[in-house]
């Protein structure tokens, strides 16, 4: 018994013509690294370090009362919560299931 196509030399190759969507995948992807790279670490995009002694303000709360908002502290909360509404959870009918 011979596997058919092998013995008698009659290979068929095929003809694949797949690596087009292949190779524009790549190419995009490839793009896209490198438009990331440019956006992220270009000459436009340098960070402006400030030294701290030209900060206007030392917290927060000042610089939000200078912009005219009203700094409040939170309301404390209560300390005993009250059931919330609804249905109790279930509790299983025989705790000691036995083994």
């Amino acid at each position: 018994m011979q596997a058919h196509g092998i013995a008698d030399g009659s290979v068929k190759h095929r003809n694949r013509h797949g690596g087009t969507p292949l190779l524009v995948a790549a190419v995009v992807a490839i793009l896209g690294v490198l438009g990331m790279l440019i956006v992220d670490h270009g000459p436009w995009n340098k960070p402006n370090v400030q030294p701290a002694a030209s900060a206007n303000y030392s917290t927060t709360g000042e610089a939000a009362r200078a912009a005219g908002a009203k700094v409040i502290p939170t309301e404390p909360k209560a300390p005993i919560e009250p059931d919330p509404p609804g249905p109790k959870p279930a509790h299983p009918a025989n705790p000691n299931m036995p083994q």
